[in-house]
């Protein structure tokens, strides 16, 4: 399959965007816009294509740790510092298969040391990667100022910062490009909410590579890391319905290409939670009207990152429709059963059966005879698919 790196890195940065929702309230471009500053900065100092594509992939995904590191600060196992340090190395670990076009290493776990030696690891100036150099930097100046609200006053306010801490913190080469770029009027609106994306894409050149379906879902698993360790009661949610759903493609005989196909949509169906705040998703208590709102949204969420991606058409189908229901009932579009293809009926009946196997904040696990008594109760009211149940419950009562 020609398999379109921008096309997946956008839909990345889309994902670690929903994080923003759930941890700043809004979506930031944080990641977009340190990685825009990062490309015009490495373009001064002489990167080339292939580095250039992937200091951009990097500075998308440097904070692609911060969820699990936030889930772990919720819980009272780290403090503030600790939990800096601790989405730096988770970041790196998640991104183990991510296909970048030259080996990369500990680029996100030192993306928080500083050129004076005051980071966590105590790495000083040549010592840290300079692509770490340059992300922290602007990640550091995006931090501090919103480089989206740039305006007369804080210009002045940045450069000064900047100027005062080169050799300090930061590469005073760095300093000094950045403070030449920052003369430039289109740098400052390329930086706005509205134009960053096109911004961003204008200057990246496109990158493609051939893979297999098993190498796709192998890059996926950077989807699907971050998806379950949004909560430790979907810790092994995605993993667990990828299994099944595994299973099910075997019971049908499913030729090699829709198996893959059918796992991946299991592992990243869930992507849109990442929006959604685990003072929701972790709730004991019955939902407001509000919050189940925005757990509805979850799935609309799912497919604006997965249709980003060609060759995806399948999977975003089958990963966004499981909540649809038969009967019309089900969200966020509403579909009904004519609408709704075999493999999206069957990745909604294994979700269900997933959930109400796992614990959650306000019941246990639930036997497979009760799961199957709920789910044959949604079949006699025209929710979900009766042959599919009857299949799940034969398979999985062994």
């Amino acid at each position: 399959m020609k398999f379109s790196l921008n096309q997946f890195l956008m839909a990345i940065s889309l994902a670690l965007d929903f994080v923003e929702i759930d941890i700043r309230g809004r979506s930031t471009n944080h990641g977009k816009r340190v990685a825009y500053a990062s490309l015009r900065i490495a373009e001064k100092m002489g990167f080339k294509n292939k580095d250039l594509y992937d200091i951009v992939s990097l500075a998308i995904l440097h904070d692609n740790g911060i969820c699990e590191a936030s889930s772990n600060s919720l819980k009272g196992e780290i403090n503030e510092e600790e939990h800096r340090i601790d989405h730096c190395i988770i970041g790196e670990n998640n991104i183990v298969n991510y296909p970048f076009l030259k080996k990369r290493k500990n680029i996100i776990r030192y993306h928080h040391e500083a050129y004076d030696g005051s980071g966590f690891y105590r790495l000083k100036g040549s010592e840290i990667p300079l692509i770490s150099q340059i992300i922290f930097f602007n990640d550091y100046l995006e931090n501090k100022f919103e480089l989206d609200k740039i305006d007369a006053n804080n210009r002045r306010e940045i450069c000064n910062f900047v100027k005062e801490m080169g050799g300090k913190i930061f590469n005073p080469e760095i300093c000094s490009i950045f403070l030449e770029i920052l003369n430039n009027e289109s740098f400052i609106l390329d930086l706005k909410n509205n134009f960053i994306d096109m911004a961003l894409n204008s200057r990246m050149n496109e990158f493609y590579l051939d893979l297999s379906l098993e190498e796709i879902l192998n890059i996926t698993d950077v989807f699907s890391r971050i998806i379950d360790s949004k909560s430790k009661f979907t810790r092994r949610h995605s993993k667990g319905i990828a299994e099944k759903a595994a299973t099910m493609a075997d019971y049908y005989e499913y030729d090699k290409e829709q198996k893959i196909k059918l796992i991946i949509a299991a592992n990243l169906h869930d992507l849109g939670k990442l929006a959604i705040p685990n003072s929701i998703l972790d709730s004991p208590k019955k939902l407001t009207e509000d919050e189940f709102y925005m757990i509805k949204s979850h799935t609309y969420y799912t497919r604006a990152a997965l249709s980003q991606i060609n060759g995806f058409e399948d999977i975003t189908e089958w990963a966004s429709n499981h909540h649809e229901k038969l009967n019309g009932f089900g969200y966020p579009y509403g579909k009904n059963g004519d609408e709704l293809d075999f493999n999206s009926r069957l990745m909604g009946c294994i979700d269900i059966y997933q959930a109400l196997t796992e614990e959650r904040p306000y019941r246990k696990p639930l036997e497979h005879d009760t799961v199957m008594s709920i789910m044959n109760d949604m079949v006699q009211g025209g929710y979900i698919d009766k042959i599919i149940v009857k299949d799940i419950d034969f398979v999985f009562s062994k």
